[in-house]
């Protein structure tokens, strides 16, 4: 009889509906909620927990793309011996308590979250619980094809198509292909700056600011902003307040949610000059 994948025992999975948790009352502007997620995210998925490790084992698979057959290999192996070390025991332990918190703290309805990766967390997960010697060799095939092969590119809706009324199941199905590529970037990275060292974050940070004072200070030269005044005074306003932010990369909600409104102006500043 085949064991049947269990996504509140998968620890991957478990994070990312947390992630999509905290997104969700981060855009509500649910503050209490959102530091909820946080504070099961701190007391679960960090020092030396097993599940931070457990974690890592399957962001080595399923974070990793673009990577050459021989590499996704190596990766595969070394992650396989990786989870080796890790205590079963323990870990159901430690699962079995961030269900528990979820529960009572959020809800059940969190794991039924939408993640978009579902089919990827629960192939990786089927390969370190088969006994099955020739399951595992397909799964692990399956799971380097997964790491060599290219990201499939959604077309994203903008920001403005979402309303946020509700935020149920359907909200979060529609969430993945509303955001821009940019912002979801982003708010993956504020989520695992909970869980991990910042510094990555910051680094990414730095680098997405750059881009969006290089994007505006391109955008002003253009004939449709240089003939407005008060456009160049917006977007000037804007380019200041990046400045401002850059003096200080730590990433909390105000700074993501201006981030989030800068990676929207500069979309529909470029879609309007494409279209003019």
């Amino acid at each position: 009889m085949k064991n049947r994948h269990n996504k509140k025992r998968n620890t991957a999975f478990v994070f990312e509906a947390l992630s999509r948790e905290a997104t969700v009352a981060i855009i509500k502007g649910d503050h209490e909620r959102k530091q909820k997620v946080v504070s099961i995210v701190r007391k679960h998925f960090t020092g030396d927990s097993l599940l931070k490790k457990d974690l890592e084992c399957y962001r080595s698979l399923y974070e990793n793309q673009h990577l050459d057959q021989t590499t996704s290999k190596k990766i595969v192996e070394a992650v396989l011996a990786a989870k080796r070390l890790i205590d079963p025991d323990g870990l159901f332990k430690q699962q079995t308590e961030v269900i528990n918190d979820i529960n009572k703290e959020l809800s059940p309805a969190t794991f039924n979250n939408f993640v978009p990766n579902y089919k990827s967390l629960a192939t990786i997960a089927k390969m370190f619980n088969t006994d099955s010697p020739k399951q595992k060799v397909m799964l692990e095939n399956k799971i380097v094809e997964g790491m060599i092969g290219a990201v499939e590119d959604t077309h994203l809706e903008p920001m403005d198509s979402l309303t946020f009324t509700t935020f149920t199941k359907k909200f979060n199905q529609k969430y993945d292909d509303s955001l821009l590529q940019e912002q979801k970037e982003l708010l993956n990275h504020y989520i695992s700056s909970f869980s991990h060292d910042d510094l990555e974050t910051k680094i990414y940070l730095n680098r997405e600011l750059g881009r969006l004072k290089q994007s505006l200070s391109e955008a002003v030269a253009t004939e449709e902003i240089a003939n407005d005044p008060e456009m160049v005074r917006k977007t000037n306003a804007v380019k200041e307040r990046l400045e401002t932010l850059s003096k200080d990369t730590t990433l909390n909600e105000s700074t993501l949610l201006t981030i989030m409104r800068t990676q929207e102006l500069v979309k529909e500043i470029y879609d309007d000059a494409s279209n003019s």
